[in-house]
């Protein structure tokens, strides 16, 4: 599979024409939320609301900030956690985000697809 970008935007829920301008993330199945930068979700409001560690890909631990807010890519958007990137962080989305915006990854034409979502089958619990 080649690599797949697509323009995010983060989103204030409180104030909701508070938006980042579109950022090009790569679409990462791999990664369990998505990056921005920083100073692009400060700017629009954002603020940290704790702290999270992740494994990189090359064996690292780092600690990055996680905030909330919405997300919006390809006429998508869900509300999600979104990790602040530092300078030297990748800009990604992530299965989290995929999977709130209801969508599959097609590899091959580099695109986001729509699926439906599976509820409870509707029988009653014993």
């Amino acid at each position: 599979m080649s690599a797949y970008y697509v323009n995010l935007v983060a989103i204030n829920p409180k104030r909701e024409e508070l938006r980042t301008p579109p950022v090009r993330v790569l679409v990462d199945t791999g990664s369990e939320l998505s990056w921005l930068p920083a100073e692009a979700l400060a700017a629009i409001g954002l603020t940290p609301r704790r702290q999270r560690v992740f494994h990189t890909a090359d064996g690292k631990t780092i600690q990055r900030d996680v905030g909330y807010g919405i997300l919006a890519a390809e006429n998508f958007e869900t509300n999600d956690e979104i990790v602040f990137a530092q300078p030297s962080d990748c800009h990604l989305l992530g299965v989290r985000t995929l999977e709130g915006f209801g969508v599959t990854v097609d590899p091959l034409a580099h695109k986001l697809v729509a699926t439906s979502t599976l509820a409870a089958s509707g029988l009653p619990l014993r």
